[in-house]
Order: C-alpha cells, then structure tokens, then sequence
C-alpha cells in the first residue's frame, strides 16, 4: 500500500516558516505584498483566489485584490498591470485564469514585469527555466518538485511520465524533472498507446483534468504517483486524475486529492511572493 505524500502538512510547515521569514523582512522595511487580479465570474477561480487571500493571511503577505467585470477589455486590463508594475509596494502579481474568452491571456501575461511575475508564466521567466537558471517556476510543478524533495524521492535517473502538456504543469514540469536528472516522456491526447507508456514509469505525474483516468492496469508495481488533477464528480466529490482507491495499492507514494498538490501550489505562490520581495529589495 502506498504512502501517502500529505501536501496538506507539507504546506503548512512552509506557511509556517515563510511566516518567520516575512516578520524578519519586516524588520528591515521590506513588506511583501501581493496584488491579484481576477475577470469574470467563474466559481472556481473565486475560490481559488479565497484561498491565496487566506494563505497570505497566514503568512503576514500583505493583499490586494482587482475583480473587474466580465466584460473588461484588454486596454483597460493592460492599464492595470501597467499601475501595478509601477508601484513599488507591490512585490507580485497574479492574473487568476481562465480569463473571459474575449481577452488574450498570453498578451496580458507578457503585460506583467518579469521581477513581479510570481505565477512563473512571462516568457523571459518560462525561458530561464528552460535554460536552469534562477527564476519564478509555475508554482504547482514547484509545489510537485518540493514534495519529491521532502519525502526524499530521488528521481535521478528514473523514467517520469508526464501525463499533460500544459503551460501552466505539464510544459514545465519537464524543464524541473530534467534539472533533476529524470529521464521525461511527455503524453497527451494524441499519444497513442498511453498504458504502455505509463507502466514503465518510475514515476507518473496526472495533470490531464480527466476524473478517475490513471487505473492500476497503467502502473507498474512501486511507482510514485502525483496527482494534479481536480475534478468534480456529479455527486458533488472531488477526484483527481487518477484512480485513488485502485492505484494506491500499486504505487510506493501517492497524492490524494483533495489535500495533495493543490495546498502545494498556494505555499509556492507564498514563497515566490517572499522571493520576489527580496529580490526587489536588494
């Protein structure tokens, strides 16, 4: 049976030391501070933006917060992050996504200063990544990254399986395994043969937002398994993209869903937060 990586716990020993942090900065006259921007209406990024709310709560991050109407355009979006960028008491600023399908994510993402852009999606940022070195990494594959650390799972060497090819996981993903020395295989929807794939991974990570998709026939005994996905069932429960119950007695670790990645994600928003105000300040 396996273990399981509780990203719960594991975040809140991050928030905890990012607190301590943030009290020391403060001391010196550097105040975090993080601006977030949402569009639109959509229930879940109203929840998700609670959550950073709360989150920076937690660790002493000062907050602002832009809901603008769905029916915002791109100018008046673009004048916004222009304001935010300018401002010197603010350290990052997160877009919250998808935005309304009149706006182009990319062009406003490109809008955001490379030193504010704490979500690690500016291309400047996206390419040093690529190239391995300091920057902001999109904070689930961190938040992936730092559980593996935590739980001492050596991936040098070993064959990963990335199941998505997100900008946002799957794409960076890559570039974090290969800094480790992974051997990386990317699927997708046009990959054929998915299973015989996966069962040869040491390690299989499932951000391709299908419920229940990754079953115990796809992965080998002793796998690790993280799972990124959230999906909402018909009832009403939460899943992720693998088959929690069945995988689980097949792989060596495993993520649940709700409780794994997702905190995982917030606490490296925190810290990238935390980097940037220092950086900023030096």
């Amino acid at each position: 049976m396996a273990e399981i990586i509780n990203g719960k716990e594991l975040a809140k020993n991050i928030k905890q030391s990012l607190k301590q942090e943030v009290d020391k900065l403060k001391e010196d006259g550097i105040i975090p501070k993080l601006a977030v921007i949402l569009v639109g209406n959509d229930e879940a990024s109203k929840v998700y933006v609670r959550n950073k709310s709360k989150a920076c709560n937690k660790t002493g991050i000062e907050y602002e917060e832009y809901i603008l109407e769905e029916t915002t355009q791109m100018d008046e979006l673009l004048s916004l992050i222009e304001k935010l960028n300018k401002r010197a008491d603010i350290s990052g600023i997160l877009l919250q996504s998808p935005l309304p399908k009149h706006l182009d994510i990319n062009v406003a993402f490109r809008a955001i200063d490379p030193s504010k852009d704490v979500d690690g999606f500016h291309p400047m940022n996206v390419g040093k990544l690529v190239l391995g070195q300091d920057t902001f990494v999109a904070c689930t594959p961190y938040g992936v990254m730092r559980m593996l650390e935590a739980y001492n799972i050596n991936i040098e060497g070993k064959n990963a399986v990335i199941i998505g090819r997100s900008n946002i996981v799957g794409k960076p993903l890559v570039q974090c395994l290969l800094s480790k020395n992974a051997t990386v295989t990317v699927c997708h929807s046009r990959t054929k043969n998915i299973e015989e794939i996966t069962k040869k991974a040491d390690l299989i990570v499932a951000a391709l937002g299908k419920a229940n998709f990754v079953k115990e026939d796809m992965v080998k005994e002793g796998c690790v398994v993280i799972d990124v996905g959230i999906n909402r069932l018909e009832n009403g429960k939460l899943v992720g993209d693998v088959d929690f119950e069945q995988v689980s007695k097949k792989a060596s670790y495993i993520t649940p869903v709700p409780g794994g990645v997702g905190p995982m994600t917030i606490a490296m928003l925190m810290e990238n937060v935390v980097k940037a105000a220092k950086h900023q300040n030096i």
